[in-house]
């Protein structure tokens, strides 16, 4: 997949959690909620400052990352979805 985002935006694809609980009980798709989990698959060169330089992005190719819930923009890029976020909107990195 060849996207390059602008500015600050990060492409990132959402990490399946897990289905099942610690009780053994398997949670259907339909009822399972969307992961804040995933992983970034390119990012921007960073943030313009006011004053003309370019604030490089806190996160890099291939870091697993939080996000929250309703954070992003959902797109489809070849059969698969992804989201498009600011890099400010990312919680941390998980390492």
């Amino acid at each position: 997949m060849n996207i390059r985002p602008l500015q600050d935006r990060v492409i990132v694809r959402r990490v399946d959690a897990e289905h099942m609980t610690a009780a053994g009980i398997v949670i259907p798709d339909t009822a399972a909620e969307k992961p804040d989990q995933g992983e970034v698959l390119a990012i921007g060169p960073g943030k313009r400052l006011g004053d003309g330089s370019v604030s490089a992005p806190s996160v890099s190719v291939g870091d697993r990352v939080l996000f929250g819930k309703y954070t992003g923009t959902i797109v489809k890029l070849e059969g698969e979805e992804v989201l498009v976020m600011r890099d400010e909107d990312i919680l941390c990195v998980v390492e």
